[in-house]
């Protein structure tokens, strides 16, 4: 049973950046409870709890030896990896939610710890008006022995397109303001650090001359001074169209560069990134090509098996290697987990299998082969806060907020505050269904069946809500909650799919309107239960089976996940823009 932890010793802790608090806060005081401490279009959350248990997770494993896959449950898309002596650093994509760029720690490569956010200053990167899919995209992280430093080299869409960070130390954080490379276009760029010193960046653009089919791209390399930190040269074409030009592969992008036995091998994804997508691998004896296809390819694709598979995986691709100390070769690569058909609310995850080397290049995985839902890796160290499997967590607010928990876009103005009671959200006239930064703050769905569950006492004016909300996108979400009307408060669900509204509401009677109220959402594949109990009554059912596949990427479309969060701000029942 999940249930919000009782508030024992209150403090407020105070960050503006990283780790414990990631927003700016504002100071009220002291607290006191009830309503009646809150100003008009506040609300005030005093707990927050998530578990998840999902069927491909109730097997026994050794954890010592074995793990489970994905390493990364929900939403951690585009990995890319690299490592430092005995260290592993990952990051993910995190289009326009903030703070941006998470970064993972490992020593195995299995269980990863998450040191904070690569982009964590408002400054860094205005993510003001993006559409949902757009913003931060596919971000390649990577060490350069001869200076001593990571860099993270990335896209934000439609923002200020293609830049590059970099720090010394990543447990220390502090990562550069952007360096903005202008000269470089298209999406997906990568670094990599040749053995004499020379540095090349390679990113997805538009083909030479003209497009041939729509989605026909190509990949080139540039020269990267890492004194200036920009590309020099003229562009080399590396590959035009893909594997096979004749088949016009859709979206060739994502490449990454490795060196092996004086080799050069490139990694590349095609097909596109949902069911289609494999991962393709090429090599040369010269940095600039020409690059002919390894043996076996795809060296990775789920796009081929039986549709009816168990514990079924799709969309495999946009994968990354590294190296082990000991000379073994690991892969992470996105894909996804649908319920039914193709779809999936927990968006694209982040998996990792070992590399095998045939007739000289890489295999993820051989045609034909479903990814392993547990596999086997000797000498794991199990520890830590949980990324996948089944588990269950909760918070009482009073120590702030940790890295599990996200923004829409940049944050905006003091509408949100920690503090020994809770946490309170106000109205800051920005709504969930608009390109802004709504009064929202949420953590990912990691299982297809979760269940998630708050306490909210709240002083609403006319219009305004309170409660959970299931995001998708600006278009596509789920509230759940309070609301207060011309004739007084009810209780509301609204769904939204494609910007259309459907709504259920269930009026509160006067003595109930001041009472704490407990929301409970429980989620299982494409349907949701929302359960609600007020002051110490028993919980009721308000909605069952409310279908939750407009939230899945197969509807929504995009690259996100869904997040779960609070919310509070006007409630929309008009088409969102």
């Amino acid at each position: 049973m999940i249930f919000c932890p009782p508030v024992l010793f209150g403090y407020l802790y105070i960050m503006i950046g990283l780790r414990i608090f990631f927003l700016p806060v504002f100071v009220a005081g002291l607290w006191f409870g009830g309503c009646g401490s809150l100003a008009q279009g506040e609300a005030r959350f005093t707990c927050f709890s998530y578990s998840g248990c999902d069927a491909r997770f109730e097997q026994a494993i050794d954890p010592g030896n074995e793990y489970f896959n994905p390493v990364l449950a929900g939403f951690h898309p585009d990995p890319s990896v690299c490592r430092k002596g005995d260290d592993y650093f990952l990051v993910n994509s995190s289009f326009t939610f903030y703070p941006s760029i998470p970064i993972f720690h490992s020593r195995d490569l299995v269980h990863w710890r998450q040191l904070g956010f690569v982009l964590d200053r408002p400054g860094q990167v205005p993510l003001d008006s993006l559409r949902f899919n757009r913003g931060i995209y596919a971000p390649d992280i990577s060490y350069n022995p001869h200076n001593d430093t990571f860099y993270v080299v990335n896209t934000c869409v439609d923002g200020i397109g293609n830049f590059v960070v970099k720090c010394r130390d990543p447990f220390a954080g502090g990562w550069s303001d952007p360096i903005p490379l202008p000269e470089v276009e298209g999406i997906d760029p990568s670094l990599f650090f040749d053995d004499d010193g020379k540095a090349y960046l390679l990113h997805n653009d538009m083909p030479p001359g003209r497009r041939q089919w729509n989605s026909h791209r190509a990949l080139w390399l540039r020269e990267y001074d890492t004194a200036s930190d920009r590309v020099v040269g003229d562009p080399v074409l590396l590959l035009d169209g893909g594997l096979d030009f004749a088949a016009q592969p859709e979206w060739l992008e994502g490449p990454h560069l490795y060196k092996k036995d004086g080799e050069y091998i490139m990694l590349a994804a095609e097909g596109g990134t949902y069911e289609a997508h494999s991962q393709v691998a090429l090599k040369s004896f010269r940095v600039a090509g020409p690059y002919v296809p390894c043996v076996h390819n795809p060296i990775l694709t789920q796009r081929d098996l039986p549709a009816d598979r168990p514990d079924k995986v799709t969309s495999t691709g946009h994968a990354d290697m590294v190296c082990t100390p000991d000379g073994q070769w690991y892969s992470v690569f996105l894909g996804c987990r649908p319920y039914a058909d193709d779809f999936y609310n927990t968006g694209r995850e982040t998996f990792l299998l070992p590399v095998a080397w045939v007739d000289g290049g890489p295999v993820i995985l051989p045609p034909g082969e479903a990814v392993p839902t547990v596999v086997r890796k000797e000498g794991l160290e199990p520890g830590g806060v949980p990324a996948t499997g089944n588990f269950a967590w909760s918070t009482d607010f009073s120590e702030g907020l940790d890295d599990r928990w996200l923004t829409i876009r940049m944050p905006r103005g003091e509408w949100l505050r920690t503090g020994r009671r809770g946490l309170t959200l106000k109205d800051n006239g920005q709504a969930i269904d608009r390109t802004a930064n709504p009064a929202f703050v949420g953590v990912r769905q990691q299982h297809t069946d979760f269940e998630a569950q708050t306490d909210l006492v709240c002083r609403l004016a006319d219009g305004q809500f309170a409660g959970m909300a299931l995001f998708q996108n600006e278009r596509h979400y789920l509230l759940f909650g309070k609301v207060r009307c011309a004739d007084g408060e009810a209780l509301a669900a609204v769904r939204c799919e494609k910007g259309a509204v459907t709504s259920t509401f269930l009026p509160l009677r006067p003595e109930e309107t001041a009472e704490h109220l407990t929301l409970r959402v429980r989620g299982a594949g494409g349907s949701c239960d929302l359960e609600y109990a007020v002051g110490r009554e028993p919980f009721a059912v308000l909605a069952q089976g409310v279908d939750t596949r407009n939230l899945s990427t197969h509807t929504a479309r995009g690259f996100n996940g869904v997040i779960i969060g609070l919310y509070t701000g006007q409630l929309s029942l008009a088409s969102g823009e």
